[in-house]
């Protein structure tokens, strides 16, 4: 019996060490949702703080950030739509940000399969829009995209930017 306890012990052990390594620092994540019929599906790994300076630092203000980690961020839309007043065409696109104090930059590139923004060429763009930047009083732990009634937004650290989708 003492056996069979040890061996039930050891293997319950292994499996949480199992699963803890499984654990990424930068997990895979989506956000979905839908506005006037059109899906929107946003992929992206989604990096913690962990007691870093997020913008300005970690995230370089006025240069091109690939807007997560690992892979580029992508983002998909069923349909054509406006961005921000601009028209992009359905489709698939890598996305990418560049963050300013009062206004970033939202950037869709054609080319949806990239490592990073290292390959990034900006005559790949196929939209271009700009959108206020802001702090919140709350701090995002993890980088978060959410798809909301009216576009879309990026969370993570203080930060906030959102765009309009019609």
């Amino acid at each position: 019996m003492k056996k069979s306890s040890l061996i039930l012990i050891i293997l319950m052990a292994f499996g949480l060490v199992a699963q803890a390594q499984d654990e990424k620092p930068s997990p895979a994540k989506t956000a979905e949702g839908e506005i006037n019929g059109t899906k929107i599906t946003i992929n992206y790994s989604s990096p913690a703080v962990k007691g870093r300076t997020i913008w300005g630092d970690l995230v370089p203000l006025g240069q091109v950030w690939r807007a997560g980690a690992n892979d580029a961020t992508t983002i998909e839309f069923s349909k054509d739509v406006k961005v921000q007043g601009k028209d992009l065409p359905a489709g698939k696109y890598s996305f990418f940000v560049i963050p300013g104090e009062m206004e970033s930059t939202f950037i869709f590139n054609k080319v949806a399969k990239q490592w990073g923004a290292y390959t990034y060429d900006q005559s790949q763009d196929a939209l271009r829009v700009t959108v206020p930047s802001e702090q919140s009083s709350f701090m995002e732990e993890r980088l978060v995209y959410e798809v909301t009634s009216s576009g879309f937004e990026i969370r993570w650290e203080y930060g906030r930017a959102a765009a309009k989708v019609e």
